[in-house]
Parts: structure tokens; C-alpha cells; sequence
């Protein structure tokens, strides 16, 4: 079998070490080319490259970025003339390197980069591919979600902090979230959502679109705006009309506590549906797969599905 592995150096919980200890591990087993991320966009470059040079599967050690990258390589642009057949592409296989890693722990690989390893080679050596549908927005593919709003403006922070040599951990997550909510002088604009068979929700002010759950993780602990949102259905649409201290808190506290059905009177949910668009008369920030995007005043979000194929096991199987 022959194996692409993209590691990213500047992934939070990478190390030099465990860096080494997979591409061992799989080289023991396969024939591994070991590629390391050096410059933003690498990623990308190197999934197509795995595409183009015929490569059984592309093993990715890095956050959510790093995987989105690759994949958006893999299968070039969702409005491309002719798309290919996921059957044809390298299988994509995760092993978690960044702080929250939501695609791989949405397919059931474990956090912890070892025992990842451990499922990673079962499934390889298995043949195990499970198709998967992405979403895409922006004339790109996104694994599991994005945001306009107020969750953008928490990515960006982060970004800058992260920039400023300080790690993405779930505690400061939370700290720059609840700074966010609480300043006066965070006001992001208003946008309208707009859905099938359904009027417009005006004055929303954060909005999220979801390809699957959780949303995110607070450490262990599942965030999911939308729990019966999956990799074979529609997408998921949280919309909130209002950014004031204590709804949200409430909100929140339905979330931390894995609700089945998260709700209140400024809220728009829906875990199943084609489209999206979000829209509006101002920019306001964006973000994908936890990266941060620019602003924007117009997005409209589709799903295709089984577009993607996966080591991981389908659902209702493990993958250990």
C-alpha cells in the first residue's frame, strides 16, 4: 500500500517525537512518503498531488486546518467541470494533532495520536473507506462546519493569540467565547438566513452550518449545536437573532449539557436540510473548520453527499 503522511510541525499538540514514532509505525507496514507542512496552502498543494500521483491513502497528522487543506486538494473545487470519483482518490485517514481535531472524533478516532495509529492501521489494512458527504461554501469544501458571526469572531481572536505564540487550548476557547459575549464593544452585524420551504430569519447575528456533530469539544466534553445532523444527511442550521449575556448563557448551558434538542425563543434549528444562504447588508467575520476566513456579506452553503471517502468504520461499528 502506498501512503502519503502530511504532518503539520505547527500543529498545537504536535512533537518532533511523535512525529517520528508515526512515520515509523506506518513505514513499518507500508510505503510511507512523509511530507511536512511548511507554509500555508501546503496542505492543499500535497493533496493533489496524492490524487494525481495515484496514492492508496493520504494519512494527515494535524488539526482540522491541515485536514481541510488536504482534502480541499484531494478533490478540487466543488464547482469543477469534472468531478471525480471518490472510489479513484486516495482514502483519507486522520490522526489528531491540533487542540480540538472535531472531524476525527466525528468518524470515532481516538484524541490520543497513538491508540489513533493503532485504529488507523486496522482500517487500512481492512480496506475499510467510508463514503462521507462534505459541505461547501466560498467555492470550497468544509468537513464539519461553518460560522458567520459571533463564533467567527472567537476564531479570530484566536488566531491573533495563537499568532502572539499562545496555544489553542479548550480553557482559552472558552475565555475568549465568554469575552466575546460580554464586551460592549463586540457588536457583529445583523444577517438574514434563508432555507427551503421556509420564510427568511431576520436580524440574525450568529449562524452556524454543520455537515455533522458535535459542533465542537470543550476538552472531552461534546458541543453539538445540531445532534442529529451526520455524514448522510443535510445540513445542520443554528441560528441565533440575539447576542445578549443571558439567553445565550442559557443557550450555552443546553450545550455543555448535551442536550437532544437545543432551544430557546431567539434560536433557528434545523438538522436536516439542502441549503443555505446567509446574507446581508454589512460584512461580517467567517470561519471554516475553525479557521478563520475574512468577512463577508453573502454565502450560500450546499452538501454532497458520499463525496468523500474515509478510513474510518461506518456507523454503528467502532474503530478500534
Amino acid at each position: 500500500m502506498r501512503v502519503m503522511l502530511v504532518s503539520n510541525p505547527f500543529a498545537t499538540f504536535t512533537t518532533p517525537a511523535g512525529r517520528d514514532t508515526l512515520a515509523n509505525t506506518l513505514s513499518a507496514r507500508y510505503d510511507v512518503d512523509v511530507e511536512h507542512t511548511t507554509h500555508r496552502g501546503h496542505a492543499g498543494e500535497l493533496g493533489a498531488r496524492a490524487a494525481a500521483e495515484g496514492y492508496d491513502a493520504i494519512v494527515v497528522h494535524g488539526g482540522d486546518g491541515t485536514v481541510n487543506e488536504v482534502v480541499n486538494g484531494l478533490l478540487g473545487t466543488p464547482d469543477r467541470p469534472d468531478p471525480v470519483d471518490p472510489a479513484t482518490l486516495p482514502a483519507l485517514g486522520v490522526v489528531p494533532g491540533g487542540s480540538a481535531n472535531v472531524f476525527a472524533r466525528a468518524l470515532g478516532i481516538d484524541r490520543d495520536p497513538i491508540v489513533a495509529t493503532a485504529q488507523l492501521i486496522k482500517l487500512l489494512d481492512a480496506g475499510s473507506r467510508r463514503p462521507i458527504s462534505l459541505g461547501h461554501t466560498l467555492n470550497r469544501w468544509f468537513l464539519f462546519n461553518s460560522g458567520m458571526g459571533m463564533d467567527a469572531i472567537v476564531v479570530r481572536r484566536m488566531e491573533d493569540k495563537r499568532r502572539a505564540g499562545k496555544k489553542a487550548t479548550a480553557q482559552r476557547y472558552f475565555g475568549t467565547t465568554l469575552a466575546a459575549f460580554f464586551s460592549s464593544k463586540v457588536v457583529p452585524p445583523a444577517f438574514t438566513v434563508t432555507v427551503p420551504d421556509r420564510e427568511p430569519i431576520e436580524g440574525v447575528r450568529f449562524g452556524f452550518v454543520s455537515n455533522t456533530g458535535p459542533w465542537t469539544y470543550f476538552g472531552t466534553r461534546p458541543i453539538a449545536t445540531n445532534p442529529s445532523t451526520d455524514f448522510d444527511h443535510g445540513l445542520g442550521v443554528f441560528a441565533a437573532t440575539s447576542i445578549s449575556v443571558l439567553p445565550n448563557i442559557m443557550l450555552g448551558s443546553q450545550l455543555l449539557r448535551g442536550v437532544d434538542n437545543p432551544h430557546a425563543k431567539h434560536l433557528y434549528r434545523d438538522d436536516d436540510v439542502e441549503w443555505v444562504r446567509f446574507s446581508g447588508p454589512e460584512p461580517a467575520d467567517v470561519q471554516m473548520d475553525g479557521d478563520y476566513l475574512g468577512r463577508f456579506t453573502d454565502m450560500t452553503f450546499g452538501c454532497r453527499p458520499n463525496v468523500l471517502h474515509v478510513a474510518a468504520a461506518r456507523p454503528g461499528a467502532t474503530a478500534d
